[in-house]
């Protein structure tokens, strides 16, 4: 007698109507459940077609300022998405035909924003630094756990002692923390290491994050964090050594950042790393003016840096001076928050016609913050701007500082990064700091954090 399989899930024997699937150990699964399980299961496992229509939508922002405003708002709203890419926004009542039959989801009276473009953060990392937070709440500085060796140099010594395999785990699981609160795109910096073997590594532990996750990637450089251990007396021979990392860390990184501030890097060291990295096609971004007005803006902006980022000590001048070189203003409230340090003047930043960027400073010291969406709320009662300036920063500010036209916005030919808010107005993202309002992120056109039932194929 033939042994007849059935399925595990709902008991139908196989059928010219309905095939198994046989796995191990005598399991299988028949064609309709399949179908079952892939109207229930998250959209990331249906196959990714870059095609999408999103209806029902009450808010979208676009951060297109050809709709009346900076955030560039449309009421009652659709936006469909081909190949990954945005084909057309507007008024629901207004959708052509030809976007009718694409794989839709429905907001139901949902707010929608552009991915999160998170700019700035340094997520491959080992160890914990939760004592240091103890300290300063007693009243201990930055700069005094630092030269006690902590702080860098405490997540140093850790991070040579990890697995590349386990900083990639770690790292992946942060990034993946990011995805699901609305971050498509996220920075990621090396400078963990300090020495030639775990600096490449961390690059490419970077690299492959964005292998593995539906998470665009823009790798950093950071090899001029701080001054290592080994080389606290040698300063010019770890600026030599550095030299020997750049045509390495070139194969995985777009950019070079260099820590110029007290503790770290002085202004001659950081350009001298900067103006070598040029050398091996590495643009400059520098961590400027965070613990005290030490010249490091004044180097952005004669480098012509792509960003100068923390910025908590800057005059009106030097702001200015950021705008008209068309440099990025790249700003950390959360940071400042943890470090309780003053923040950056970001109205002034604002009023003064710079761009402005928020991003979260990912770090294990510092600011151990994975939501773009906190980042707000502080940038909006701790810094003082306001939730439109706030919005913009985070998504297309993040997006101009890493060089990313086409995203940060969600005009006719951007990247079809978008994230379904579970409000039907942005504003509660300032206003309910504590929640994760990403219902479900797409990226390029495919949900890939959420749920929402889609309606089926046509036929």
């Amino acid at each position: 007698m033939v042994r007849r399989l059935r399925c595990s899930f709902c008991g139908r024997s196989e059928a010219d109507d309905n095939r198994l699937v046989a796995g191990p150990k005598w399991v299988a699964i028949c064609e309709s459940c399949v179908r079952l399980a892939a109207e229930v299961a998250l959209p990331a496992a249906r196959p990714a077609t870059g095609d999408l229509l999103v209806t029902g939508i009450s808010e979208l922002v676009t951060n297109d300022s050809r709709h009346g405003s900076r955030l560039g708002v449309i009421d009652e709203a659709a936006l469909a998405i081909r190949r990954g890419e945005v084909a057309w926004t507007g008024p629901e009542s207004r959708l052509p035909a030809r976007y009718r039959n694409l794989p839709t989801i429905d907001c139901e009276g949902r707010a929608v924003i552009p991915g999160f473009v998170d700019s700035h953060t340094h997520l491959v990392f080992a160890g914990d630094r939760s004592h240091e937070f103890a300290l300063r709440l007693q009243g201990a500085t930055y700069l005094e756990i630092l030269e006690a060796g902590g702080g860098i140099r405490s997540t140093v010594a850790a991070t040579r002692a990890s697995a590349p395999a386990d900083l990639l785990s770690s790292t992946i699981e942060r990034a993946g923390t990011m995805l699901e609160h609305g971050t498509t795109t996220v920075e990621i910096k090396s400078g963990y290491g300090l020495d030639l073997p775990t600096e490449i590594a961390s690059l490419e532990v970077a690299r492959q994050v964005g292998e593995s996750l539906p998470i665009d990637v823009v790798v950093t450089f950071l090899g001029a964090h701080v001054m290592p251990p080994e080389f606290v007396d040698d300063r010019p021979g770890y600026l030599r050594l550095i030299e020997q990392m750049l045509p390495l860390a070139a194969r995985s990184a777009t950019y070079c950042d260099v820590f110029c501030d007290y503790g770290a890097f002085s202004v001659d060291e950081a350009r001298w790393v900067l103006q070598h990295a040029r050398r091996h096609g590495l643009k400059p971004r520098l961590h400027a003016n965070q613990l005290g007005d030490t010249g490091g803006v004044e180097l952005a902006v004669e480098l012509g840096a792509v960003s100068a980022d923390h910025l908590e000590n800057i005059d009106e001048s030097q702001a200015r001076a950021l705008a008209e070189a068309g440099v990025v203003a790249v700003l950390c409230p959360t940071a400042s928050w943890s470090t309780r340090l003053a923040q950056a003047p970001g109205r002034l930043l604002w009023d003064i016609g710079a761009t402005v960027a928020l991003a979260t400073d990912c770090n294990p010291g510092s600011s151990f913050v994975a939501s773009m969406q906190l980042v707000i709320a502080v940038a909006c009662l701790d810094m003082g701007l306001t939730l439109d300036q706030a919005l913009w920063s985070a998504t297309r500010g993040g997006a101009l500082a890493l060089e990313e036209p086409r995203k940060g916005r969600l005009r006719v030919g951007d990247v079809g990064d978008l994230v379904v808010l579970d409000s039907d107005n942005y504003r509660h993202l300032g206003y309910r700091p504590d929640q994760n309002l990403a219902k479900t992120v797409v990226k390029q056109g495919d949900p890939v954090v959420g749920s929402f039932a889609r309606s089926p194929e046509p036929a």
